[in-house]
């Protein structure tokens, strides 16, 4: 038996939306660049709301991507926990089938919750029907990516880059 801890590295919203997608554009430029420890999986969660609800469970650090209303200067990254989590986009009744929050909460009442870091940046824009991120969120995605790695490797995961 191992005392590895799993780690689920989701990238949640909209891609068509414009900054509502930074989370899934992160994710798939992780999974680009990096090869990960065998306890750590990455995914894309869209705007899947409760049907998440099983591989949350099925993990131990659940670290979230997704762009976060913090009344701050768009391109602000941000690292969230508790009850900073209400801040996520994803975290909120949105587009979303319904919120992460309501998710975790069933999580909880399955004994069943996990661990939950929120990395987000401020959006420039999450109205727009565009599948371009802004200018603004795009040059912050190299730090997110930054940011999101040093979750996985405080929660126990490995990587390499990719040549």
């Amino acid at each position: 038996m191992t005392d590895e801890k799993k780690i689920l590295v989701l990238g949640v919203g909209n891609i068509l939306f414009t900054d509502e997608g930074i989370g899934v554009k992160v994710v798939m430029e992780l999974e680009k660049e990096y090869s990960f420890s065998s306890n750590v999986e990455l995914m894309d969660g869209g705007t899947l709301g409760t049907k998440l609800m099983g591989p949350m469970m099925e993990c131990d650090i659940l670290i979230v991507v997704d762009a976060v209303l913090g009344n701050d200067e768009p391109g602000s990254v941000y690292r969230l926990t508790g009850e900073d989590l209400r801040r996520s986009l994803a975290f909120k009744d949105s587009m979303h089938q319904t919120d992460l929050l309501d998710t975790m909460v069933l999580c909880d009442l399955c004994d069943r919750r996990p661990e939950c870091v929120v990395i987000g940046v401020e959006p420039k824009d999450y109205q727009t029907m565009h599948d371009d991120v802004s200018d603004v969120t795009q040059a912050r995605l190299p730090f997110m990516m930054e940011k999101v790695l040093e979750e996985v490797t405080a929660a126990g995961g490995s990587f390499e880059k990719l040549s």
